[in-house]
């Protein structure tokens, strides 16, 4: 039974939570068994052509007070904003899986070990899935700041914590905000879904954030098909926008999207990620995503030039849309 159950929310069930717009065309375990297949027959994934690239980060500048977005691989990245330090979806295991000797492993080591972090304020949590909620990178956070790192989770997310724990959780359901030393955080709906377990399908509630400061606002899409709720999160958020702007900066996944009749419901290629920039009403984005974990059939190397091609076809400018290396930063302009 859902402890959050509300009827009246068209995304909540008795037993969890769902994206009534796609749930029914979702692929089956069936569908996933015979890609699989499928990808063996093909030699699938292919190799990239080459590495993901890397650059040293610049610990002492990213610890200062200018606005900065750090990509520390995957989804995982390091913003400063309002004068706080905010991190999202942190995973620094080798592995994006229950086991240690199984699953996915990174191709790319996190850019910043997690021992030399800066003190992260508030961790956001986008999903319960492995490549985005890893249970030793979140304990030892917990553990190294003495837990007074805020997390912000979506409903059930914050149960798992608390077995874990970490106290220190503010559980938000769509469109319900929490505002932290000035930084108002929103969780607002992506398409996608959750689980960690065979018996735990869509009991934790998923979500993108929408992050205000007083002088600058980030959105991170969290894992997320492409659909109309970028343009409902725009709309409703309308009024927020700062000369003609809703979001200075936008975190937007770019990969893990092939075969589509497998991933098109819950993971967006470059070029809808193109599309979700515009309809999110950013005014640059950054993309996460890739790069770093190899869970679908497209080579590691394929969204960021994928990316820059659906860039120039939109007429958008280089820096509207980066893929930043691994250790790479993105700085406010001055004003």
């Amino acid at each position: 039974m859902n402890p959050y159950y509300d009827p009246a929310k068209t995304h909540h069930t008795p037993e969890g939570f769902h994206d009534p717009d796609v749930e029914a065309g979702r692929a089956t375990l069936r569908d996933i068994w015979e890609w699989k297949r499928e990808a063996r027959r093909e030699g699938k994934p292919l190799p990239p052509s080459s590495p993901t690239p890397t650059i040293d980060p610049d610990l002492g500048r990213i610890a200062g007070p200018e606005t900065s977005a750090t990509f520390i691989g995957h989804s995982t990245m390091l913003l400063r904003m309002g004068g706080l330090t905010v991190m999202t979806d942190p995973v620094f295991s080798e592995r994006a899986s229950p086991f240690s000797f199984l699953g996915p492993k990174r191709f790319v080591s996190p850019a910043i070990a997690l021992d030399a972090l800066p003190e992260i304020d508030v961790v956001l949590i986008s999903h319960g899935h492995y490549d985005h909620l890893d249970r030793s990178s979140v304990r030892r956070i917990n553990r190294r700041f003495d837990g007074r790192t805020l997390f912000v989770v979506p409903l059930g997310v914050g149960a798992l914590l608390r077995r874990w724990g970490i106290s220190n959780v503010v559980e938000l359901d769509w469109w319900e905000s929490h505002t932290y030393r000035g930084l108002d955080m929103m969780l607002t709906p992506a398409r996608h879904w959750s689980a960690r377990s065979f018996n735990d399908r869509n009991r934790m509630l998923w979500g993108a954030f929408a992050i205000f400061a007083d002088d600058f606002s980030c959105y991170f899409a969290g894992d997320t098909g492409y659909g109309r709720h970028f343009h409902e999160t725009h709309e409703r958020l309308k009024p927020r926008e700062r000369n003609g702007v809703l979001f200075d900066l936008a975190l937007m996944p770019i990969g893990a999207y092939e075969p589509r009749r497998i991933m098109k419901e819950h993971h967006m290629n470059p070029e809808e990620a193109v599309l979700a920039h515009q309809a999110i009403g950013a005014r640059r984005s950054i993309a996460i995503h890739w790069g770093c974990f190899q869970l679908t059939d497209e080579p590691l190397d394929e969204p960021p030039m994928r990316l820059a091609t659906a860039r120039a076809a939109a007429g958008l400018d280089d820096g509207d849309f980066v893929a930043l290396p691994v250790g790479g930063s993105w700085w406010r302009p001055s004003a």
